[in-house]
């Protein structure tokens, strides 16, 4: 029996990835249709009532007739799409989080969804710890300098320059998969590392305040929950010793960036290096925009190569489980365990 399947890829996680990735999962037995999504040329929103997807929802309603399987990155499952979506039975979202997917009408609607848990842990990590570099040694700000004429010796003036990170302490804040490797990237450096992570019963683990106390460099990598939003607040940032560093790609929701700004006009914080935001795009007028020793990226610490190509191969994988009548490995509502 023929399988239809829609790749509704975009320009990072690319159609010819998810369909080289399926084919060879399944080299019979699937009929694959296309649908490009035009992120991140065109960023990604709130579309209906689900978080982070391309604004293409009639688009993909007509694409999905007939369809049994979805493998996607930005493609909106909202209640408008599944009332349509008849045929609809697995729904595979090429992310860490299952952001754009409606969970509770899916699963009502009897389609399951699947995400894709690390497929950018190694690309963050280590533009984690590019950005936490770049932030301690004014990279940055040195190139513009230079690339507009200017040679600006006072930078080496002692003030002016970072601490090393050998020999340093580096709290962070989660250890996921991503947490994980920017710990034992670090730890290639020669730097002490304090984990504050409550649920992974690690034996780095310290409190939180005790980590902010001893940290020279905060990284923060938890996940954005109710619980642990804000939770890098004024207090906190004061808690650091003056002249740390904080870096933030995980979540824009884990830092009071409004607190961030404030310890680095002050002074308290050397610097500091941010890949998430609390609003994306950046408004115009931001504070972040004049902020001194602050260094930005725009949401891409997980674009890599590999990412997109891992991203497609756990999709293609959960799509062959489920031709082979075989459990999800990575279930967003496991109410839907057995499908076939």
């Amino acid at each position: 029996m023929t399988v239809r399947v829609l790749a509704a890829g975009d320009h990072f996680v690319l159609n010819r990835l998810l369909v080289a990735a399926l084919r060879r999962e399944a080299p019979t037995g699937l009929e694959v249709a296309e649908l490009t999504l035009p992120w991140p040329v065109e960023p990604f929103g709130r579309v209906g009532e689900v978080q982070e997807a391309s604004d293409v929802e009639d688009a993909l309603i007509g694409a999905l007739r007939g369809v049994e399987v979805c493998v996607t990155q930005m493609a909106p499952l909202t209640k408008r799409v599944l009332a349509a979506a008849e045929d609809l039975r697995l729904f595979c979202v090429t992310r860490g989080g299952p952001v754009n997917a409606n969970l509770a009408a899916a699963t009502e609607a009897g389609v399951a969804v699947t995400f894709a848990p690390g497929r950018n842990a190694v690309a963050t990590a280590e533009h984690t710890v590019a950005l936490l570099l770049a932030a301690t040694r004014r990279i940055p700000q040195t190139h513009a300098d230079l690339a507009s004429g200017v040679w600006r010796g006072d930078y080496y003036r002692y003030d002016n320059v970072g601490p090393e990170l050998a020999g340093s302490t580096v709290g962070l804040v989660g250890s996921g998969a991503i947490g994980s490797r920017v710990a034992a990237i670090l730890r290639g450096f020669g730097a002490e590392v304090l984990v504050h992570d409550p649920y992974a019963g690690l034996a780095e683990h310290v409190e939180l305040p005790e980590l902010l106390a001893r940290s020279r460099f905060l990284s923060l990598h938890a996940r954005a929950t109710p619980e642990t939003a804000g939770m890098i607040g004024a207090a906190e940032l004061s808690a650091l010793p003056r002249g740390a560093v904080v870096v933030n790609s995980a979540r824009g929701s884990l830092l009071d960036y409004d607190a961030l700004c404030d310890a680095l006009d002050s002074g308290h914080l050397f610097g500091a290096a941010l890949d998430v935001f609390p609003e994306e795009p950046i408004p115009p007028g931001s504070r972040l925009l004049r902020t001194p020793n602050l260094v930005m990226t725009p949401h891409l610490a997980g674009g890599s190569k590999q990412t997109a190509a891992n991203a497609a191969r756990i999709a293609a994988e959960e799509v062959g489980r489920y031709l082979r009548g075989e459990p999800l490995l990575h279930l967003a509502n496991p109410e839907l365990r057995q499908l076939r």
